[in-house]
């Protein structure tokens, strides 16, 4: 599952809400107390997760439903050991290669 969220570059609430077999409600729940879950909107207010919100909902998940802490502590646990995603560099470059993917592919379909 997570190569798989690795893939697009944003995902519906109901995506996420799958991957995690968990109500949309949970998502929009932990989405408004944990900060660090900041999704885009599209033009019509829809939520647009990121791959980086994913890998947040996962330590959540983790936290909460797996490991039995309550949401203060997983908020506590999240900021002393914060999500190692690789560096900024590495994010780029594969936000980059993603996005030159899709465009090639618009254009092959033109």
């Amino acid at each position: 599952m997570e190569e798989e969220h690795k893939r697009k570059m944003f995902y519906t609430i109901g995506e996420v809400a799958a991957m995690f077999r968990v109500n949309t409600s949970l998502i929009r729940f932990w989405e408004q107390e944990f900060d660090i879950i900041q999704p885009h909107r599209n033009k019509k207010g829809n939520r647009l997760f990121t791959p980086r919100d994913v890998d947040y909902f996962h330590q959540i998940y983790h936290l909460v439903k797996e490991q039995g802490f309550t949401l203060q502590g997983a908020k506590e646990q999240l900021k002393s050991k914060p999500i190692d995603t690789g560096s900024a560099k590495q994010e780029l470059a594969e936000s980059l290669r993603r996005i030159k993917t899709n465009l090639l592919e618009l254009k092959d379909l033109c």
